[in-house]
């Protein structure tokens, strides 16, 4: 992989007004990048391994591929233009004998292709360019974060 990207994780998928926000990290920086509020649940239900009644779309993405010999290699988030994201997916396939790598590349909304590797556990990458564009929201995600894991405060009765 070459040196102009930066291997990120995905930290936390949070509700917010407009859908969900998810929140990527290097360690040292986090972006937000906001997704539909049914995505957003998708992964959280791919990164919890959770159970679902009958398969999602991105289930269905992943069968097909599987059907097909192909595979998700890793996604990139390529691009960063009036606040819209772009990425890539990058796939795998082996020819009938198996003695061949195919590789491609299919431009999908960042959104798809991090639930796609979610959901494959495939590595997730960042253009420097855009990760260096981007806001870093990591002291937001810290502090979602603290207080996440403070107990409320027990309320005193009185009687007045």
């Amino acid at each position: 992989m070459n040196s102009d990207v930066l291997q990120v994780q995905l930290r936390a998928v949070v509700p917010s007004g407009n859908g969900s926000a998810l929140f990527l990290t290097d360690g040292d920086k986090t972006i937000v990048i906001s997704v539909d509020s049914h995505v957003g649940m998708a992964i959280t239900m791919f990164m919890r391994d959770l159970p679902k009644e009958r398969p999602l779309t991105h289930d269905l993405i992943q069968h097909i591929l599987t059907a097909l010999g192909a595979k998700v290699e890793r996604i990139i988030i390529n691009d960063l233009k009036n606040a819209t994201y772009y990425a890539r997916l990058i796939l795998s396939a082996r020819n009938e004998l198996g003695n061949k790598e195919k590789i491609m590349e299919i431009d999908a909304r960042p959104s798809d292709c991090i639930a796609l590797a979610a959901a494959s556990g495939a590595s997730m990458y960042v253009v420097r360019d855009v990760w260096d564009e981007a806001e870093d929201m990591s002291e937001a995600l810290r502090q979602m974060e603290e207080n996440a894991g403070e107990a409320p405060e027990d309320e005193e009765d009185t009687d007045e």
